[in-house]
């Protein structure tokens, strides 16, 4: 019996969709498939099997080593594996024992740039058949539950800030290896300030040709592409879908976009705000809405001239009562705190307003709008789009169940009385440390894994000599 049956992980229906994979990897004559689990930073991970074992790979899963779920962003596992419980209280995890990735059949896709390879993602699976409860997907489906126990359906839009750059050393030489390596060498691909204009879009239409023809080949739902403020800088948005697709498509749409750049010459990054003269920072706008179950409403819609329902409002209330502890999730690396400035179109304080840029949550429709939502401008781009979305989820619904009020709009966001946002990540991994709410409804030992994960980034980071440190007291001192 395999695992999938031994579990009853898959329904007659999912059952049909894994044959109906098996079988256009036959008659695709597909070679090799890749197997995709989205981790903790939001980078995918797995291993290549060839055509031939696709059937036992999407039957029995395949087995990965828990060390993957241990890591920070350099790579570096940060837990004692070897200790008792691996250091976590997990026995599951201790001695870098296996867990098993288990493909999703309905995420089954043929990547355009080598039409050879098929992609699936996975779920994380102990051997027991237990969900793994670190795993960022199975968060965001807790999440998805909650809400649903509440008769809500969670919709969202992404438009998502990079940098692409032309590759001019990829720094491949021996010395360069490291825990991280050596960044490469880049120029520009435009000069930037010249926002929106068509000469400079014309400038990037080669490369994004390039990439919007990848986008669209995986089905993703894309509807702009557009020209940014800064030196090399785009942005692409997406059409509106259920949370766990469009989840699944910021994390396909970012591993796409740096494979088909790499391959053609290009450098692509979602780092918030490169170490580039005048370079501008990068930003992940999340536009969300609630619908009711069953009917597929949008409760977000005001009545009788009123552009936010009260449900809105509440939700509203939840994302900035929260804000301090969810930007360790919209903002979970060190880079990102370099983003909150204040009159950049960034925000730096916990306030929402209707139409203004400036805020942390704008409020966009019109007064029975089905189009109404909320979106948070607070993100970096690299966050994990599954915690990202999970946390919102969960502090708005925490917002509506104690029906907290979110006060009046701001008209000058820079300027009105809030709470501010985190000047560091470290900040806000403390707030996030001491919020109840989140550890009620990510589980405390998600949390505690996931603020010892980063936490170890930022002790390597303090431990660093900076360029900063030197010219400021080598001369002086």
């Amino acid at each position: 019996m395999s695992f999938v049956e031994r579990h009853g992980l898959r329904d007659a229906a999912a059952r049909e969709r894994a044959a109906e994979v098996l079988r256009r990897i036959e008659a695709e004559g597909i070679g090799v498939l890749r197997l995709s689990y989205p981790d903790q930073h939001g980078i995918l991970r797995g291993k290549t099997v060839v055509a031939a074992d696709a059937a036992r790979a999407l039957r029995d899963g395949i087995a990965m080593t828990t060390t993957m779920l241990l890591k920070d962003s350099a790579h570096r596992t940060a837990w004692p594996v070897f200790t008792a419980g691996a250091g976590m209280g997990m026995k599951e995890m201790q001695g870098a024992a296996d867990f098993l990735l288990l493909p999703d059949p309905d995420s089954f896709r043929v990547l355009p740039w080598a039409p050879h390879t098929g992609w699936l993602l996975c779920e994380a699976y102990f051997a027991d058949g237990r969900p793994v409860p670190l795993s960022p997907r199975q968060q965001l489906r807790r999440a998805l539950d909650r809400a649903a126990g509440m008769g809500f359906g969670y919709t969202t839009g992404i438009e998502l800030e990079f940098h692409l750059f032309r590759l001019l050393d990829p720094k491949l030489a021996p010395e360069d290896a490291g825990q991280p390596g050596t960044p490469p060498e880049v120029a520009l691909l435009t000069q930037g300030y010249n926002y929106l204009t068509e000469s400079r879009y014309d400038a990037l239409d080669p490369v994004l040709e390039i990439l919007r023809n990848a986008v669209e080949a995986l089905d993703l739902p894309l509807r702009s592409m557009e020209v940014e403020y800064g030196p090399s800088q785009v942005e692409f948005t997406f059409d509106a879908q259920d949370a766990m697709a469009s989840a699944d498509t910021a994390i396909l749409f970012r591993s796409a976009v740096k494979q088909v750049a790499r391959r053609h010459g290009y450098h692509a990054t979602f780092m918030c705000r490169p170490r580039i003269p005048n370079v501008m920072s990068s930003g992940w706008h999340l536009h969300q809405s609630l619908t009711e179950a069953g009917t597929g409403r949008n409760v977000f819609m005001g009545e009788r001239g009123a552009l936010l329902s009260g449900t809105a409002l509440h939700f509203l209330g939840g994302l900035l009562h929260h804000a301090r502890a969810a930007a360790a999730f919209s903002t979970p690396t060190i880079n990102g705190y370099r983003r909150y400035r204040p009159l950049s179109l960034a925000p730096d304080r916990a306030v929402w307003g209707i139409d203004n840029r400036g805020v942390m949550v704008r409020a966009l429709g019109q007064p029975g709008d089905r189009a109404t939502r909320l979106e948070n401008r607070v993100g970096e781009p690299a966050a994990n789009p599954y915690l990202y979305m999970a946390s919102q989820l969960h502090f708005g619904l925490d917002g509506i169940a104690r029906e907290l009020d979110p006060g009046p709009p701001a008209d000058t966001p820079y300027e009105t009385e809030a709470a501010p946002l985190p000047r560091s990540l470290a900040e806000a991994l403390d707030a996030l440390d001491r919020n109840g709410t989140a550890r009620e409804a990510f589980g405390e030992g998600f949390i505690d894994w996931l603020l010892r994960i980063k936490r170890a980034e930022i002790a390597r980071f303090e431990a660093e000599v900076s360029e900063w440190e030197q010219r400021e007291y080598f001369e002086l001192f």
